[in-house]
């Protein structure tokens, strides 16, 4: 074991998240986990410990009914884990065991929250930068993870009253709300899913609030807490990552509202005011929230794509939300302005961005695009469903976002195996996951003559 996580810190770190899927796995497979007493079939265990640990929402049974108190306990504990990350994970798994924070484990960590990181897996010295304030970041992923979920949780539990829930119950309610929204899983408690809340703008906009300081990461969270508004001492990966999203939201937003406006299953039926709203809540929801008002699989063809692509994206590096992430598309969007407008270099803000990183961005892509490809290529043949709607719920699974066109809880038992490895390399992360299957990197000492292939 040692020898492992040294030699791969990426590689320990999935095989941590590999034993955690298996661990709940076999914790959801208990008869008291499941509302009727019976076993659960190990495709749907499997599946929704895939879908809690990987913090992504889909589901195959409905999640507010099928499981009991200790099943939802189950789950509502997950998500949490889950939420931390997968090097990070293994970062507070392996201070656990040493009583404390090694250098080994520092890598780890600096491995996933560090925004100057350049490779997966393993870093050198120059990667980690401010190595010394690993520890300072773990403790800002716990203590924000705990103090933004109670904080959510209060200002809900009056919405929940309202909507006639017994008080006891939202006392539960409340808390697995903040913990869905904050870690963008999207599970419900009840039955109903949002519908009592579905005129309530206040418990949606604070859920809206949640899903995006999950979705902006660790890093930023910290360097907000930091900085504050001092937008000067914010580092290049903050101003990216809340400029690429806040950019997004709006886009989103809008498309979403031109697109929905008059379709009597959706916004049709809603006025102004609750068009625009909606539109916002739904453009929030599909960087990686889960949540959905509407009924996702009534949206026209057209918003389904647009929805595809803001799932792919993402939220922030290094947090609860899944995708290729917002740095990466904007890396690449510099990249693209930068080669149309003659620069030698891709610069932002005062600062270049390195060719490894450019690299990454692209490898990153490549990897979820292929991904993506391959399992709509199988979840079609094995269902004969119609491609955009496996398109739409295999982007959902690989981007960790939840929600569905009513396809998932459809899938027969092979399908499901797919859709649970979708999400998993999603939740993993392409570069982590590529750096874990390849082998050690090798120095090369010689450069080879230059060919230039014609491109374009």
């Amino acid at each position: 074991m040692r020898a492992l996580t040294t030699s791969s810190p990426a590689r320990f770190a999935v095989l941590v998240f590999a034993a955690l899927i298996l661990l709940f796995t076999a914790l959801l497979s208990l008869p008291a986990a499941a509302a009727s007493g019976e076993r659960t079939p190990l495709a749907d265990a499997l599946f929704t410990a895939v879908s809690t640990i990987c913090v992504t929402g889909l589901s195959t049974v409905d999640m507010g009914t099928y499981w009991s108190p200790f099943g939802q306990v189950i789950i509502y504990i997950g998500v949490n884990v889950g939420a931390l990350g997968v090097l990070t994970l293994a970062s507070i798994l392996g201070l656990i065991i040493s009583k404390r924070l090694g250098l080994r484990a520092k890598l780890i960590a600096a491995g996933d929250t560090n925004p100057m990181r350049a490779h997966g897996g393993p870093v050198n010295e120059g990667q980690t930068v401010r190595l010394g304030e690993v520890g300072l970041l773990l403790r800002t992923v716990a203590l924000s993870t705990l103090i933004i979920e109670a904080g959510l949780a209060i200002l809900m539990y009056p919405s929940i009253l309202i909507a006639g829930v017994d008080p006891l119950v939202a006392l539960w309610e409340a808390p697995y709300y903040a913990a869905m929204s904050f870690t963008n899983t999207g599970f419900t408690p009840n039955a109903g899913g949002l519908e009592p809340f579905a005129t309530d703008y206040f418990f949606l906009t604070v859920m809206m609030t949640g899903v995006f300081l999950g979705s902006i990461g660790f890093p930023v969270i910290l360097a907000l807490w930091r900085s504050q508004w001092h937008i000067r001492r914010w580092s290049l990966h903050v101003k990216l990552t809340l400029i690429t999203t806040t950019l997004l939201f709006f886009l989103g937003a809008a498309a979403f509202l031109t697109l929905e406006y008059d379709n009597p299953l959706t916004f049709g039926s809603m006025n102004a005011w609750d068009t625009v709203f909606q539109s916002f809540f739904l453009s929030a929801m599909t960087r990686s929230g889960g949540f959905s008002v509407v009924d996702v699989g009534d949206l026209n063809g057209s918003s389904l794509v647009v929805g595809s692509m803001l799932m792919f994206v993402g939220g922030g590096s290094a947090s609860t939300a899944g995708g290729i992430k917002v740095t990466t598309l904007a890396v690449l969007a510099l990249a693209v302005w930068s080669e149309a407008k003659g620069r030698q270099s891709v610069q932002a803000f005062g600062r270049r961005i390195p060719s490894d990183v450019q690299r990454v961005a692209l490898s990153v892509v490549a990897w979820g695009a292929t991904i993506v490809a391959l399992s709509t290529i199988v979840i079609t043949h094995l269902t004969r469903a119609h491609v955009e709607d496996v398109l739409f719920d295999v982007i959902s699974g690989f981007a960790t976002v939840g929600l569905s066109t009513g396809l998932t809880a459809q899938l027969p038992d092979p399908a499901i195996y797919v859709m649970a490895g979708t999400m998993f390399m999603g939740r993993v992360g392409t570069v982590t996951l590529a750096a874990a299957v390849a082998a050690t990197s090798r120095s090369q000492l010689y450069s080879l003559p230059v060919e230039r292939p014609i491109v374009g």
